[in-house]
C-alpha cells in the first residue's frame, strides 16, 4: 500500500494568537529546519508551508459556512485561550478548529499525528467532514483519526507547571530543539515545583507530575524509578531532579541540534524543499477543491 504523508508549517494558525508576528518568515524557516533535522525526509514525505497552499483557505471558508457558533464556543482550547488572553478573542481563534479541519480534509487524510490535547479538534474535523457529506448527500470526506507510533497519544507538559509545552505558550514554558545546553539548563532549573512531599507515597501535584512525565520521555527507566522512589520516601531534592532532567534533555536533543546548525545555513536546500513541497501539496489540494466546488454547485458560465 502506498502511503502519502503531508507535514505542514502552520503559519496561518499562528496568527490567531500572534496577529502581528515580529519575524514570521524566520519562525517558518526555523520550523522547516527542525522538521528536516528531526528526520522528515522530503523525498518520502511532502513538507510545505500552510500559506503556500491557498486551497486550504478556500476549504476553510466553505467549512465555516456549516460550522455553528455553539460548538465552536464549547471547544476546550478556545475557552482556555479566552481565559489566558481575554483581550485577543478574535474570529480566527474561534474558528481555529475549522481551519484545522481544512488542513486535514484538504488531503482527505485518515491518519493524523497529533498530541493528546488535539483529540477534540480531530473529533470536530470528523464532524465537519461528515456534515459536508450529509448536506450534499455525498460520501466524499473520509473520517480522520489520531495516529501515534506508540500505544497512546502523547502530551508533553510545559515547564510552567500546567498545560502543554509549546512555542505559543511562552518562551520559558518550552525547551526548543535548537536550544543550546546552557539554555536548556536554565529553563529546566526555573521549572515550577511545589514545597515537596510531607508523607510517603503522597500523590504528586500537577507541577511535579509534569516533571516526571518529561523524565519519562528523555530519561532511562532506571533514572525515573530512582527519583520516583526518592519522592515516595520524602527524600527527593527537586534541584537534583531538575539537573538530571536537563542533562537527559541535552543528550536527547544534541543529535537534532547538530543537524539544525548544519541545515539552517543551507539556504538553497531549504528553498528547494519548500518549493517542491508547495507544488506537491497544491496538486493534492487543487484536486480536492475542484471536486468540492463541483459538489457544492459552483460552475463556470
Amino acid at each position: 500500500m502506498n502511503i502519502i504523508a503531508f507535514f505542514f508549517i502552520a503559519d496561518l494558525h499562528s496568527l490567531t494568537t500572534h496577529p502581528t508576528p515580529a519575524n514570521l518568515h524566520g519562525n517558518v524557516k526555523q520550523v522547516l529546519v527542525e522538521y528536516l533535522a528531526a528526520g522528515i525526509d522530503p523525498e518520502k514525505a511532502t513538507i510545505y508551508v500552510q500559506s503556500d497552499v491557498p486551497e486550504i483557505s478556500e476549504l476553510y471558508l466553505y467549512l465555516n459556512m456549516n460550522a455553528y457558533m455553539g460548538e465552536l464556543e464549547r471547544s476546550t482550547s478556545f475557552k482556555d485561550k479566552v481565559r489566558a488572553n481575554p483581550d485577543n478573542v478574535n474570529a480566527g481563534l474561534l474558528t481555529y478548529p475549522v481551519l484545522m479541519a481544512a488542513d486535514i480534509l484538504i488531503h482527505k487524510a485518515t491518519k493524523v499525528p497529533v498530541g493528546k490535547d488535539q483529540e477534540q479538534h480531530l473529533e470536530m474535523a470528523r464532524t465537519f467532514g461528515n456534515r459536508f457529506n450529509r448536506l450534499y448527500d455525498q460520501e466524499y470526506f473520509p473520517e480522520p483519526y489520531a495516529f501515534s507510533m506508540g500505544k497512546s497519544l502523547v502530551k508533553i507538559p510545559g515547564l510552567d507547571g500546567k498545560g502543554k509545552m509549546g512555542k505559543s505558550e511562552g518562551e520559558g514554558n518550552a525547551v526548543f530543539l535548537s536550544d543550546a545546553p546552557e539554555v536548556i539548563r536554565k529553563k529546566v532549573m526555573r521549572a515550577v515545583t511545589d514545597s515537596g512531599p510531607t508523607q510517603d507515597n503522597q500523590p504528586k501535584s500537577e507541577e511535579i507530575q509534569n516533571l516526571f512525565d518529561l523524565m519519562k520521555v528523555v530519561s532511562t527507566p532506571d533514572t525515573l524509578a530512582h527519583f520516583d522512589n526518592l519522592y515516595n520516601t520524602c527524600a527527593i531534592r527537586y534541584g537534583d531532579l531538575k539537573k538530571q532532567l536537563a542533562e537527559d534533555m541535552i543528550i536527547a536533543t544534541t543529535p537534532i541540534r547538530e543537524k539544525i546548525n548544519d541545515i539552517a545555513n543551507n539556504a538553497p536546500y531549504l528553498r528547494q524543499v519548500s518549493r517542491y513541497g508547495a507544488i506537491k501539496a497544491r496538486e493534492s489540494a487543487a484536486k480536492t477543491i475542484k471536486e468540492v466546488r463541483e459538489i457544492i454547485g459552483f460552475k463556470n458560465f
